[in-house]
């Protein structure tokens, strides 16, 4: 199986790539994240991506399209669900395309890793651009693997950051203090930081 696996960062990759080599099922990553900011934010998780990739040996496409503009002109006038309205469609459907125009068999995403990701929504919206695209759509709850993966992360030295991706998810984090409800599987376990 040929699968392209979008990657929104380098530490939610590292349980998924895993968990996938497990399988016998090689990724290569899809890097298409314009939803980060500020700039230096972005370089940031690109280059530890690439880094972590090229140490690890996986193959890494990057698609550097840096989308200030288009995030805010998209988000607005939804701020409070610019993650299902922009954020998650943006990047998806764009690896799904790009899957798609170079043959991918299937696509996945590293979106389903993390505990703080809307699960659902990225699994259903997936299974909508498979329908759409005739590409498959390699779905895997890494969410137990968490922890495991977040270890693992921190092990290998790799950057961390502190919040999701864009500009108002970063003042969440750091002004309005606001905790973002897990998104939690059954029998998961939520352990303190």
């Amino acid at each position: 199986m040929k699968l392209l696996l979008h990657a929104c960062c380098a530490p939610c990759s590292v349980y998924c790539i895993k968990q996938l080599r497990k399988e016998n099922i090689e990724p290569v990553l899809y890097w298409y994240n314009p939803n980060i900011h500020p700039f230096k934010e972005y370089e940031k998780r690109r280059d530890t991506l690439l880094e972590y990739a090229s140490s690890i040996g996986v193959e890494a496409i990057i698609d550097d399209t840096y989308g200030l503009d288009e995030f805010c002109k998209n988000t607005a006038n939804n701020l409070e669900n610019r993650c299902t309205s922009y954020c998650y469609p943006v990047r998806l459907r764009k690896t799904f395309e790009y899957a798609k125009e170079n043959g991918f068999d299937a696509v996945s995403t590293t979106l389903l890793y993390s505990i703080y990701q809307n699960h659902d929504f990225i699994k259903s919206y997936c299974e909508k651009l498979s329908e759409e695209y005739g590409v498959d759509f390699l779905y895997r709850d890494f969410r137990f693997g968490f922890w495991e993966g977040h270890d693992e992360a921190i092990k290998a030295g790799l950057y961390m950051q502190k919040y999701c991706g864009c500009v108002f998810s970063e003042e969440d984090r750091y002004v309005k203090k606001i905790k973002t409800k897990p998104f939690l599987p059954e029998g998961f376990e939520f352990r303190k930081k």
